[in-house]
């Protein structure tokens, strides 16, 4: 799986955060993931299925309508298969873009794409520690938040 793609997974599944209490869609201004008028709700459809399905909350099966009628096409050289290019309805590129992209994660490091443990916080984390004992999506913003909910738990249960 390209970079691309993994950051790609993880912008269309951080594109609902968590504002001043209140969830954002930010999928707006991103016509560059998707070239089909249907694309944008189909790309919608596909990024809640797929945070339910990272949080366990329903079976990957529920992925298999963003597949249909997709095939990977490899293209051969004198050097073998240099690349696989994806072919789909134009409304379903992008989408299928995503849940392929999950499943190369799931396959190639399980368990690594996980939700932020902050209860508050909807974003998701590709944890590339080599421990995978990530919990947060940002250290700076959520784990900050919730040592410092600790400790002030601690401080005032004492």
């Amino acid at each position: 799986m390209a970079a691309t793609d993994e950051h790609f997974l993880l912008d269309l599944l951080n594109s609902t955060p968590v504002v001043a209490g209140v969830q954002q869609d930010r999928l707006e201004g991103t016509e560059a993931w998707t070239s089909s008028p249907d694309g944008r709700s189909t790309l919608a459809a596909v990024r809640s299925a797929l945070q339910d399905v990272v949080r366990g909350e329903r079976l990957p099966d529920v992925l298999v309508p963003f597949l249909r009628d997709v095939r990977q096409v490899p293209t051969v050289t004198a050097d073998g298969i240099v690349e696989w290019r994806l072919e789909s309805p134009p409304e379903l590129t992008a989408a299928a873009r995503a849940v392929l992209a999950w499943s190369e994660l799931q396959s190639t490091r399980p368990g690594r794409l996980r939700s932020c443990e902050n209860p508050d916080c909807r974003l998701f984390l590709i944890d590339r520690s080599k421990a995978n004992t990530a919990r947060w999506c940002s250290m700076t913003t959520c784990g900050n938040r919730m040592k410092a909910r600790r400790h002030y738990q601690a401080r005032t249960q004492a």
